[in-house]
């Protein structure tokens, strides 16, 4: 099996890597950071991308392309996090962030979806912020992010179905990555995230790359168009 994984430098996105290397799928690791990337990798392929550079996307999906002959997975992990307050938000730093984690996610489906025959599999990743409009620590500018991630994970299931590609999401909680180190470092902010869970913890990559992972396995063969929330019971409240 082949898959790419955006995002494979750190955090979800080298746990979901590196669970599909484990389990023998042959995986392209993109992320911005080319040597995190080739940490992750090891023996694969790794391609330095900025996924809101559409160019750049463009191009390496075609080296994808030639160096696995066609894609039959595809996971998104790609994305940044933000927490200005809603009144001190810019436009720029609205655009900034929709940039990635929207149109970054749009463009790797599209360039992904031209290796892949009927069978391949999408996972995006969204987040409980796009289910509660943030409240958490992600605020106005991630939180509305994740929404457009999870709305556009629906509509390119309904486009994709009938070729035969299915296409869901995973929307984590708070997980315990570098991605929010800054936001948990704030006195009582890990405390606090926790008493939200059932679990009194935060999760960890390695258990999102599992939730992915599934999505991914034919295991979820009859799977589409589907929101898997993996957070510990945090929405449940």
């Amino acid at each position: 099996m082949r898959a790419v994984v955006t995002g494979a430098g750190s955090g979800i996105g080298a746990a979901t890597a590196r669970l599909l290397i484990e389990r023998g799928w042959q995986v392209a690791c993109l992320d911005r950071d080319l040597a995190a990337a080739r940490r992750t990798a090891g023996d694969n392929p790794s391609i330095a991308v900025d996924v809101a550079d559409e160019a750049a996307v463009v191009r390496a999906f075609a080296e994808v392309g030639r160096n696995m002959g066609g894609l039959d997975a595809l996971a998104t992990c790609a994305g940044i996090f933000e927490t200005t307050p809603f009144f001190d938000t810019t436009a720029e730093t609205f655009r900034r962030i929709h940039d990635v984690n929207v149109v970054g996610t749009f463009l790797c489906l599209r360039e992904a979806v031209g290796l892949m025959q009927a069978g391949a599999r999408i996972c995006t990743v969204a987040s409980v912020a796009g289910l509660r409009g943030g409240g958490l620590s992600g605020t106005v500018s991630y939180a509305s992010s994740k929404g457009a991630v999870l709305a556009l994970t629906k509509n390119a299931a309904r486009v994709l179905g009938p070729r035969g590609i299915a296409v869901n999401t995973v929307a984590p909680g708070v997980i315990d990555t570098p991605f929010v180190a800054g936001a948990l470092s704030e006195p009582g902010t890990r405390q606090r995230l926790e008493g939200l869970t059932a679990f009194g913890r935060l999760g960890t990559a390695e258990e999102i790359a599992e939730a992915i992972f599934w999505l991914l396995s034919p295991a979820s063969s009859f799977v589409h168009g589907a929101t898997l929330v993996a957070d510990g019971g945090m929405v449940m409240y």
